[in-house]
């Protein structure tokens, strides 16, 4: 993607944790390596298609605070995702629409009202290297991304030449934007350890709510709340760890649910770990996880047990419902 000559984009303040990320790098998680990308994948696929991207174009995903920025050419630029009010020079904008910027202007934020990762698209897209397929940010790697990394005060970042004209006040419907509920429904396939669970745990797991504990990030979610989870009484098998929610290692699908010491389940995200020696009782399916991305620490989760037919079906609506916002925003 070839940049224009200082077109750049400088960060005055980062925000709390910025990266870039696109769809993601996949084909490579079998040798370690996850797919990163963005947490919320809907939202960042609509704020490209607002200003005139491909839907794989990078973008910034920012959490809970949202970055400072000043602008060095003119830009077209849309935030989905997180309600988090942006502001050009300190006048208001729309979310979920494409506005314009001035070069040399300064694009801020908001405190997040609700949902916990903001969206923010530049026509021409953000044009870092391509590492693996991919230029999202994976931070533990040290890869892809800016430098590999959250961004910093003082990073510039090149954008993209603009393929694609689009215009300012295209807007994303509102039937179509991140639901941002306090209280959400995720859908669990059992997973391969989930027959080691007593009879009594398996059912509290889907009884009770469970809080966004402050340790939530894009590695894990984790959830507090409910009640201890207990694991049936085996010999533990050579390798396995003393607990019994320690297995031999085994692979992590993203979503897989661990339950460390029984006590507080994680659902892994885009930038986990492989594998490990947890047991993993479930997975949320894949078409609830944009939902995680969008809780902030103390929303509460209940998990809903499926089946595979059930999670085809939910894969084929989320499919169907990407298919609708291209339609919707389609030049």
């Amino acid at each position: 993607m070839p940049t224009e000559a200082g077109n750049v984009i400088e960060v005055i303040k980062p925000g709390l944790a910025t990266s870039v990320q696109d769809k993601g790098r996949n084909g490579y998680y079998y040798v370690g390596i996850p797919p990163s990308g963005s947490l919320d994948q809907f939202s960042a696929c609509a704020a490209n298609l607002l200003v005139g991207n491909d839907e794989d174009d990078a973008v910034l995903e920012c959490t809970l605070l949202g970055p400072e920025l000043r602008f060095h050419g003119d830009a077209l630029v849309a935030v989905t995702g997180a309600d988090m009010l942006p502001k050009v020079d300190g006048v208001p904008q729309p979310g979920n629409e494409a506005f314009t910027i001035k070069a040399g202007q300064v694009l801020s934020f908001g405190f997040i009202k609700r949902g916990a990762r903001g969206y923010i698209a530049v026509a021409g897209g953000i044009d870092v290297p391509v590492v693996l397929g991919s230029r999202s940010t994976y931070a533990l790697g040290a890869f892809g991304g800016y430098q590999g990394r959250n961004l910093q005060k003082g990073d510039q970042l090149p954008v993209g030449k603009v393929r694609r004209a689009a215009k300012a006040g295209r807007s994303l419907p509102e039937a179509m934007r991140a639901p941002l509920n306090k209280e959400v429904e995720l859908r669990v396939l059992p997973g391969l350890y989930y027959h080691r669970l007593t009879d009594e745990s398996a059912a509290a797991f889907f009884e009770d709510i469970w809080n966004v504990a402050p340790e939530a990030d894009r590695i894990g979610y984790r959830y507090r709340g409910g009640r201890a989870q207990k694991f049936r009484e085996r010999e533990q098998p050579f390798g396995a760890g003393a607990d019994p929610s320690n297995i031999v290692d085994a692979g992590y699908p993203i979503g897989s649910i661990q339950v460390p010491g029984g006590l507080e389940p994680i659902i892994l995200h885009r930038d986990a770990v492989s594998g490990g020696g947890y047991a993993t009782i479930g997975a949320v399916i894949s078409a609830d996880m944009d939902l995680i991305g969008q809780m902030q620490p103390n929303c509460h989760a209940r998990f809903v047990l499926v089946t595979m037919e059930q999670a085809l079906a939910a894969r084929h609506d989320a499919a169907r419902r990407f298919e609708a916002l291209r339609a919707a925003l389609r030049d």
